[in-house]
């Protein structure tokens, strides 16, 4: 008798009893990969250096069985330590790491005038998930978690003075794929690469406002429109759960089509 593929059913919440560390979580991006972590039946450690923004969001999230603030410094290593060992203690478990946090300005000193201290805080995101992930990964591996870091389309196009930025996007890429080769088959590890995603609703209460969008920067776009954290997250839902059991290794670009498109000077 032939076998005959059956229609599965699609987890309503695909990230049920799942628990998930969001670095640099409080606010944008992490903020709203975090709240999609939550609308997807998961748990959030939230950790993020601006404590005033954490508590905001636990706050107005109210959901304090499913929701935790720790301030993190992710380029300190005892401070990633202690992240992991709250998560632990106030969970049980992890099953997801995402290595957000980082400096979102791409724009630095000119190279020639930039000190080694510059470059080295501009790497943060890097020197970050390094760390995170070093110490989150024995217990990622107890539960065939999956780890995605944060890139960015400045990981394949630049402006001028972004060296730093890029050189740390870059890298994301890079340790994506190479950690994904270290650590499968317990472990899934991919990158998102965000475009050009407006965060003005997206921070601390004091710094909340509404984003100011031209008809022009939407054009931009072949989606019609500039990106939102919703758009991060959805995505993050997907490489965190077992839809994406097969995926591994991978960049994921989430930009509207806009590095797709062909610019000529007129």
């Amino acid at each position: 008798m032939p076998l005959t593929p059956a229609i599965a059913e699609w987890a309503p919440q695909p990230l049920r009893d799942r628990v998930v560390i969001v670095t640099g979580g409080a606010q944008g991006v992490g903020r709203g990969i975090a709240q999609a972590v939550l609308g997807a039946g998961g748990s959030v450690m939230l950790a993020d250096l601006d404590a005033d923004a954490g508590k905001a969001c636990l706050k107005e999230w109210a959901l304090p069985e499913r929701a935790a603030f720790q301030r993190a410094d992710v380029v300190n290593e005892r401070s990633v330590q202690a992240l992991v060992k709250a998560t632990l203690k106030r969970f049980g478990r992890i099953d997801g790491l995402v290595n957000n946090a980082g400096i979102a300005s791409a724009h630095g000193t000119p190279l020639a005038a930039m000190t080694l201290a510059e470059w080295q805080r501009r790497l943060s995101s890097l020197h970050g998930a390094f760390l995170c992930s070093k110490h989150a990964l024995p217990a990622l591996r107890e539960h065939d978690g999956a780890i995605i870091n944060i890139a960015s389309t400045r990981a394949w196009q630049s402006e001028a003075d972004s060296e730093a930025y890029a050189a740390a996007k870059g890298g994301l890429v890079a340790f994506t794929h190479a950690l994904a080769l270290s650590e499968g088959p317990d472990v899934r590890v991919n990158s998102i690469s965000p475009g050009w995603i407006t965060t003005d609703a997206w921070q601390g209460p004091a710094r909340r406002r509404t984003p100011t969008l031209s008809r022009r920067d939407h054009a931009q776009h072949p989606v019609g429109r500039v990106g939102q954290p919703e758009d991060i997250g959805a995505l993050a839902v997907f490489l965190l759960s077992d839809l994406s059991g097969f995926i591994t290794g991978q960049d994921h670009v989430v930009d509207g089509g806009m590095t797709r498109k062909m610019i000529y000077a007129e």
